[in-house]
């Protein structure tokens, strides 16, 4: 005896990501970047702090190719303290 218990059916929607795809980079144009990332990560015992500059360089990669991913300040990113103070320099005067 098996009874459907359907109390106001609600349907699933799924939405897009935040900020969009992050595509698969299937020509390899930030591979070199990326494994500079994996070998800091392993060298440093997985402690990604450690390697935040090779985290900006990759994500600078995949910005400049604009199929793999859009252009964000990386202050957005989590790298405001990598920034040049350049920008900053010229917003103050």
């Amino acid at each position: 005896m098996s009874t459907a218990m359907n109390f106001g059916t609600k349907s699933f929607k799924p939405r897009p990501p935040d900020k969009g795809a992050f595509p698969l980079d299937h020509f390899g144009e930030c591979s070199a970047f990326k494994e500079r990332f994996m070998e800091c990560l392993r060298n440093s015992d997985y402690e990604s702090s450690a390697c935040r500059q090779h985290a900006k360089a990759y994500l600078q990669c995949r910005m400049e190719r604009r199929q793999l991913m859009a252009n964000e300040p990386l202050e957005k990113l989590g790298f405001k303290d990598l920034t040049d103070d350049t920008s900053e320099a010229k917003s103050e005067k």
